[in-house]
């Protein structure tokens, strides 16, 4: 299990990205997957469907459709370039980024399914008592959501781990860069000798992998019992 230097590099680099990720991607999450429960609104539908694209394209095709958006030459990549300075393309900041867009339907997912199985009635009981919507959706329904959005935090985080496809393809395999643990392992399997490397990085990837679901579900045994509590 021991790794050289590009191996400790690309093992650091996807908790990188896999914690970047899961952070700008879950309040999103967590607002999308509110409206689909609950929302009633013109487009829903499509809504839905688009957030769903990334479970059924090929992920070198979204990984290609951000480097045509987001690349130094797509327009929403030199707009942010000109306005903030982020590049993305070939960066790690674009690995980020593809791994949003991969782990973002399984976050939303999750954390759907938890708020459709909390009783409406619930709801609507705290805004007849006078509170708003926000007091309601923080006081009563994020409480009782909290296990899938631990659910939904793991998948996506696991995801951007994982994620290879789209973010080979948006930002290359560059060693310090943007190489992470998928792209390091697909490296050395191109040369001779680095099965035993890769084993490394393989192993590596699966304490990642048990190690965040062992903790999901003993943060959503926690949160379950004090609700059960409360």
């Amino acid at each position: 299990m021991m790794l050289d230097a590009a191996g400790w590099e690309a093992l650091r680099l996807s908790l990188l990205v896999g914690v970047t990720a899961t952070a700008f991607a879950l309040p999103l999450a967590i607002w999308v997957a509110w409206l689909l429960a609950r929302g009633e609104f013109w487009g829903k539908a499509a809504l839905n469907a688009l957030v769903h694209l990334p479970l059924v394209l090929p992920p070198v095709v979204t990984g290609y459709l951000l480097l045509i958006a987001f690349g130094r030459t797509g327009p929403i990549g030199i707009f942010l370039e000109e306005t903030i300075g982020l590049v993305l393309a070939f960066r790690w900041t674009g690995a980020v980024l593809a791994s949003i867009v991969m782990g973002f339907p399984l976050m939303v997912r999750a954390i759907r399914l938890a708020i459709e199985a909390v009783d409406p009635k619930l709801e609507q009981a705290a805004r007849t008592l006078g509170a708003p919507g926000h007091a309601v959706f923080r006081t009563v329904t994020l409480p009782l959501i909290l296990p899938g959005i631990l659910a939904g935090g793991v998948m996506g985080f696991a995801k951007a781990i994982g994620e290879f496809g789209a973010t080979i393809t948006f930002v290359a395999n560059i060693p310090g860069e943007t190489q992470t643990l998928p792209s390091a392992i697909y490296a050395l399997l191109q040369v001779p000798g680095g099965e035993d490397t890769a084993i490394s990085l393989v192993i590596w990837a699966c304490i990642l992998a048990l190690s965040a679901v062992v903790l999901s579900e003993w943060l959503a045994r926690r949160v379950a019992a004090r609700i059960a509590g409360a």
